[in-house]
């Protein structure tokens, strides 16, 4: 009794191991960028605990929402941010050659980093809306395609090929998850894999490069090669226990480029080495899995597959960054997330993480008053 005064019943209802594991992750990921800067807060590390602050507060907000709102909200949300990226294609910044974002004022947004959770939400209250015995009719493919290549069309053309990948797997995991015929995935698999050249020679010349360089990094390791090559020399070099914080050369000695963005774990590895790795690995791991666990006990089908997906979608940013930066995968710009600098990566994980927090705490509340 003691304790439930003390601590407001709101913060009570929050998932604290949850968000104890995920600001451990996010504080060791400022050490990181601290040690990236030559050993001081500016200028990534301190913006990065700002930006990981303000998103943290708004996925506790977003815990409170009921499921019915979400459901309520998901299409007119899904709506809205395709308009954005059509908006995007239409009107967006161009920076480095592509063009992504929206300027509203001095607001300055990335569309397409919406469409991560919002393609899962939306195909995932399609599902619970299709009757059971549609699932493997038509019905239940077309429209879910068609909710799916749109967003991943528009994002392509920006060009953004690692953003609309993710996207495309989150869609796909929930239609899988959705019990659709398996044929309907192993045969596009089996006709993307024997139509690879052609897409090959349709691709952008610094994608084409990307796949070059991944086949054969040694090709031209001081040119496009140089990321992957000094990525690899990096964590090689940390060992099993790492040179020791603030002690890196690779990252410290500018031979790392993107040292503190998309190579971040080859930084990180250097310092603290193959321990240091496992260990963030398994935080990963135990988010996703406490993730899933949301899912295994929704009582709901649009929660069972909403969480999946959701937590397949953190699962996806991890995995690709570090096949990425391990030369296990071509370079297409997937940040770690909450490790990573910048905002995207980490607005869109506490979206995913918010939404999680809001089914979990429903789940309790059903429970007990069951």
């Amino acid at each position: 009794m003691i304790g439930s005064t003390i601590i407001p019943r709101p913060l009570a209802k929050l998932p604290w191991r949850l968000i104890f594991m995920v600001s451990a992750i996010a504080g060791f990921g400022l050490v990181v960028l601290y040690s990236a800067a030559g050993g001081s807060i500016h200028p990534w590390a301190v913006k990065q605990a700002i930006i990981f602050l303000f998103f943290l507060g708004l996925a506790t907000m977003m815990s409170s929402l009921n499921e019915s709102t979400i459901k309520a909200a998901t299409f007119p949300i899904f709506a809205i941010i395709v308009v954005m990226l059509v908006g995007v294609e239409a009107l967006g910044l161009v920076k480095k050659g592509a063009q992504r974002w929206l300027e509203i004022g001095p607001i300055r947004l990335q569309p397409s980093e919406f469409m991560k959770p919002a393609i899962v939400l939306a195909l995932a209250r399609f599902y619970e809306l299709l009757p059971a015995g549609e699932i493997r009719k038509w019905r239940a493919i077309w429209p879910a395609l068609t909710l799916l290549l749109i967003p991943a069309f528009l994002i392509l053309v920006q060009p953004d090929l690692g953003t609309c990948i993710m996207v495309l797997l989150c869609g796909i995991t929930v239609m899988f998850l959705a019990g659709l015929p398996l044929w309907l995935f192993v045969g596009p698999a089996v006709v993307i894999s024997a139509a690879a050249p052609i897409v090959y020679h349709l691709m952008h010349g610094y994608q084409r490069k990307r796949i070059d360089i991944f086949l054969d990094p040694e090709s031209d390791p001081l040119g496009a090669g140089y990321h992957i090559s000094q990525s690899k020399i990096a964590i090689g070099s940390g060992g099993i226990w790492g040179k020791g914080f603030l002690n890196g050369s690779q990252s410290h000695l500018d031979y790392l480029p993107e040292g503190h963005t998309d190579f971040v774990f080859a930084t990180m590895a250097e310092e603290w080495g193959l321990v240091g790795g496992v260990l963030l690995i398994l935080a990963f791991g135990m988010v996703i899995r406490w993730g899933m666990n949301v899912s295994a006990n929704a009582k709901s089908r649009f929660a069972q597959l909403a969480a999946a997906g959701l937590s397949m979608t953190i699962f996806f940013y991890v995995t690709i960054n570090l096949m990425m930066v391990m030369g296990l995968a071509p370079v297409v710009g997937v940040p770690l997330p909450l490790v990573s600098f910048g905002g995207s990566a980490v607005m869109t994980i506490m979206i995913c993480l918010g939404i999680l927090m809001a089914l979990e705490r429903q789940q309790r509340t059903q429970s007990r008053l069951e």
